[in-house]
């Protein structure tokens, strides 16, 4: 039985447009390479379908976040209807209330709790999911040295 190969995925036009993000179709083999929202780190992104899970690499490190946090993100960004601060924090340290960092750890999110999905790397989801957003077009980006914001796309 033989699997179906998906065809490559198109540049987003927010990837071309942003000229801040480069990219790849998102698979392991051809990942996303992207930049931190103030421009300062690169990294590599992709889905693994079969997981659930939206893989960053950096450096060596990998972290892990379930794969809907793209869409529950990109749906929180439109029912608050502005700018949010990102609030980017590690697993362990407190987030800005309010922030997509406090968010991604909320109770009161769709998946009950942290995004990240390995104990110890569970946070700065804010800074490696947001340029994902900005790259699919479900998102803008603030791009300054700190304290940088994402609201959702406007249409």
């Amino acid at each position: 039985m033989c699997a179906a190969k998906k065809a490559p995925a198109q540049k987003p036009a927010a990837a071309k447009k942003s000229g801040r993000v480069s990219y790849g179709s998102g698979t392991a083999d051809d990942p996303w390479l992207l930049k931190t929202p103030s421009l300062s780190s690169e990294y590599q992104a992709w889905r693994d379908e079969a997981a659930g899970a939206l893989i960053v690499q950096v450096g060596s490190t990998k972290l892990s976040y379930q794969l809907r946090g793209i869409e529950d993100l990109a749906a929180m960004l439109g029912a608050r209807g502005d700018w949010v601060a990102l609030g980017n924090a590690d697993e362990g340290k407190p987030t800005a209330e309010g922030s997509i960092e406090d968010w991604a750890r909320s109770a009161k999110n769709p998946v009950k709790g942290y995004y990240g999905l390995r104990k110890g790397y569970r946070g700065r989801f804010a800074n490696y999911v947001t340029p994902v957003l900005e790259l699919l077009g479900l998102a803008e980006l603030e791009h300054g040295p700190k304290n940088n914001r994402a609201r959702a796309a406007q249409g």
